[in-house]
């Protein structure tokens, strides 16, 4: 998590958020040697973010900007090396109002960051996907480059044995946990910062996200439903539990009511936290 002060555009601060986050996770399991993909969109297609990515180990899958090197790298795709593809849920296209549920995919290989000097250009692969253009304008008498297909691509330095180019892009089009992660955060601690000061709101983000984090922890011990539930379902369901404490032989019980429909998951999570004691 990263407060960023003013009308903050997308990249900023992205480099240093990515350092941290990778950081973090080479101190987790499986550890050091493990090889993590870093996906985004073309807000953060840049020299910066994507070195700061491959610098810390690891791989990059990010959406490209239809400029003139990429128009000119997809010209050059062959008409027989496109492979079709067909979406398990079809996908809404904006710009034609309409759902794509077929769509042909080809890769090719493509330097980044041409314009920079040539220790930092960075080689991969250009996978794009194309779909039928369903929105034909006017001919106007001049031939364009697209005329039959709308294009979409992603500069990846995965190496094509570890995912081909079916695998990688469906691997770039999985839906981003982090957008359930944002609103989750906005229906709770964030639904509004609660200062005029940036180091009270900042302060204020760090705790929402110890507490999202812990919650769903939470959500995951209880296993079953609890798994995948928001946290203001775990808040309601295990945290605020319908009970009262009781103390009988010097032991403090708590008193659920009967027939409860999330007594299981509450005794996991019991369990988890608070093991019974080994026997000798």
């Amino acid at each position: 998590q990263r407060l960023r002060r003013g009308a903050a555009g997308s990249p900023r601060g992205a480099c240093r958020l990515i350092a941290d986050a990778l950081a973090t996770l080479k101190r987790l399991p499986p550890g050091p040697g493990a090889r993590v993909l870093v996906r985004a969109d073309s807000a953060f297609y840049g020299h910066a973010t994507v070195a700061t990515a491959l610098k810390a180990g690891a791989d990059v899958s990010v959406t490209v900007r239809m400029n003139l090197a990429v128009k000119a790298a997809i010209a050059t795709i062959a008409d027989d090396a496109w492979t079709g593809i067909e979406y398990p849920e079809a996908i809404y296209d904006e710009t034609t109002g309409t759902w794509a549920s077929k769509a042909e995919v080809a890769e090719v290989s493509f330097t980044a960051f041409t314009s920079r000097k040539k220790a930092e250009r960075i080689p991969g692969r250009l996978v794009v996907r194309r779909i039928p253009e369903l929105n034909l304008r006017q001919d106007d008498g001049q031939p364009t480059l697209f005329d039959t297909h709308r294009f979409h691509a992603f500069f990846t330095t995965v190496d094509p044995e570890v995912l081909d180019t079916v695998a990688a892009d469906r691997t770039h089009r999985q839906h981003a946990i982090i957008e359930q992660v944002n609103a989750d955060l906005k229906d709770s601690a964030l639904a509004h910062l609660p200062s005029g000061h940036f180091g009270a709101n900042s302060a204020w983000l760090v705790c929402a996200v110890m507490a999202y984090n812990l919650t769903r922890t939470a959500g995951i011990l209880a296993a079953g439903t609890f798994t995948k539930a928001r946290t203001g379902t775990i808040r309601a369901r295990l945290v605020n539990i319908p009970a009262r404490i009781a103390s009988s032989a010097r032991k403090i019980r708590i008193r659920l009511p009967e027939a409860w429909p999330w007594q299981q998951g509450l005794e996991r999570l019991f369990t988890a936290i608070h093991p019974p004691p080994q026997s000798a």
